[in-house]
Formats: structure tokens, C-alpha cells, sequence
């Protein structure tokens, strides 16, 4: 069985449809794929319809721009009722925190010279829920100004660019906790695949995390080296927290995260089932069950 547990659509920063994405990865041999669009959950029902028709397990997720003293971390939210208020609030102040950040980016990007408008980035993003900082990159690359998401990112767009600007993201562990609350369950994603994270994220940091209701760590990402995966593996071990593995597929906005290029052992995803179960019975919300052909 290929499990394959963190994907994005074009409802955020992916370059495909979710009725796409979900038959690209029965294409691919995926058995079991989780949506997990960016601080969204707009693609769910389209994406529940095609895994439906493509006789695919389908896992609704979301995943949550966070932060922790000062660095973006992000938190893969699993089955969570998307109804709940507090939830939902702070989603949506997530997606404000991007859409208001546009203007000041693409003025700063005029000031460097670089002529380019909304427009041009809105013609880009399609159906997107907010318009981050890919589609800008998307936009520059249909300019010519850069070849890549990738060479936008390290020229202007990243967080020592010069076109950056600072937006608001979640404290971590009070999105644990609202995702517990909502009757989810978290793991963090890609937890050192940036390196200004990896002192902050460390096993205490870690136990901490689990005591407000984290379920896992996302070890098996390409942006983790092998070295990373084993230190990681370990801690999931040390505190008993589940190891997911996943492509953070985005169609062609990423090179090398092919789904399925990662994949979740299914023992693993079989107790991120059974806690997410638990999550929901100990909350008493309605939440979405995994979907199963």
C-alpha cells in the first residue's frame, strides 16, 4: 500500500485542480492520498468526488502556516472539523495575513524595477484561496524575470530577499492545541527542512508539543537528508509519535516532490487513523472521516 500523506492543489499553491491531483495519484499507484492545501479547505469536495470515482482513500487535511520564536513552521492538521469556530477564525486570519501582504511584495518589487501589477499574479493564482507568495513567483516566471519558483524564492521572494515582507502565522503549539480541539490530529511537516528551524524544533521541543496534542513528525521529506531522517525517526521514537513520510507534491510548482517519491508505512498511518478517532470522540465535534472507496 502507497500512502501518501501531503499534497497541494491549485486551491492553494499547487499547479493542478484537486479532481487532478487525485487522479495523478491513482495513476502513480497511490492507495491513500491526503489533501492538505495551505491554510485552506476549499478543495475538499472536489477532491472527495474524484477519489471517489478513482477508488482512492482520501485523507482532508490542511496545512497550517505556523510559527515558533520567529520561524515559519508548518503544521500538517488531519481530519479536523473545519466548522469549529476558533479553528476557522484563525484560518481565516492566516489567509488575510496573506492576501494583505501582496501589495506590499509587489511594491517592493517595482522599486527593484520588476513592472508587475495584481493582475498579473491573480491571472496566475486561478481558483487559489489567497495569493502567496508562489503565485507571485509563478508570475515572474511567466515574465521571464526568473526561470523558477525556486530562483524567485532565492532572489527576491525568500525571507532575505528584497522583496519579503512579514506576514502573520499561528503560534505552533496554540494550533496543536486548536486542532486537537477541533478534533483533529497534527503532525509537523518537514520539521528541518529549513535550517533556521532545526535548534528550535529539538526533542524537548517536541515532547512539549505532544503534551498539547501533537500526533507526529513528518521524517521521510526530500528536504530532509538521510542523516535528519534518522535523527527524527529517532525522537518520534523516543516520544512515541507517529512518522509519516509524503511528497509535498505541488504539481509543477516544486521539482523533485513527485507523489509517492515519500511514502507513510501503513502501521504508521493505521495509528494516525486511530488517534484521529480518539481526537474526535474526546472533542465531541462532527469531523470528516477518512473516505474510503
Amino acid at each position: 500500500m502507497r500512502i501518501d500523506l501531503h499534497t497541494h492543489s491549485d486551491r492553494s499553491d499547487g499547479t493542478t485542480t484537486p479532481k487532478e491531483l487525485v487522479s495523478r495519484a491513482g495513476k502513480r499507484g497511490i492507495d491513500v492520498l491526503a489533501l492538505t492545501d495551505h491554510d485552506t479547505t476549499e478543495g475538499w469536495g472536489e477532491a472527495a468526488e474524484a477519489a471517489a470515482h478513482e477508488g482512492l482513500t482520501l485523507v482532508r487535511g490542511i496545512e497550517v502556516s505556523c510559527k515558533l520564536e520567529g520561524s515559519a513552521v508548518h503544521l500538517l492538521s488531519y481530519l479536523p472539523d473545519p466548522t469549529y469556530e476558533p479553528l476557522a477564525a484563525e484560518l481565516g486570519r492566516i489567509l488575510e495575513g496573506r492576501n494583505a501582504r501582496l501589495p506590499a511584495t509587489l511594491a517592493k518589487l517595482r522599486r527593484i524595477g520588476i513592472e508587475i501589477e495584481e493582475e498579473d499574479v491573480r491571472r496566475v493564482a486561478g481558483d487559489a484561496a489567497a495569493m502567496g507568495r508562489p503565485h507571485v513567483a509563478d508570475a515572474l516566471v511567466e515574465k521571464g524575470v526568473v526561470q523558477d519558483r525556486g530562483e524567485a524564492f532565492d532572489t527576491y521572494l525568500g525571507s532575505r530577499g528584497p522583496a519579503y515582507v512579514n506576514r502573520y502565522a499561528a503560534p505552533l503549539e496554540e494550533m496543536v492545541r486548536l486542532v486537537a480541539a477541533a478534533g483533529g490530529v497534527s503532525v509537523v511537516a518537514h520539521p528541518w527542512g529549513r535550517r533556521y528551524t532545526h535548534k528550535a524544533l529539538d526533542e524537548a521541543r517536541f515532547a512539549s508539543l505532544k503534551d498539547a496534542g501533537l500526533a507526529g513528525i513528518e521524517v521521510d521529506h526530500q528536504d530532509h537528508e538521510e542523516p535528519d531522517r534518522e535523527a527524527l525517526r529517532s525522537i518520534a521514537r523516543n516520544l512515541d509519535l507517529v512518522v509519516t513520510g509524503s511528497s509535498d507534491y505541488h504539481g509543477e510548482g516544486k521539482v523533485d516532490h513527485d507523489l509517492g517519491c515519500n511514502t507513510t508505512d501503513p502501521e504508521e498511518f493505521t495509528r494516525l487513523v486511530e488517534l484521529s478517532r480518539a481526537s474526535a470522540a474526546a472533542s465531541g465535534r462532527i469531523t470528516p472521516e477518512v473516505l474510503v472507496p
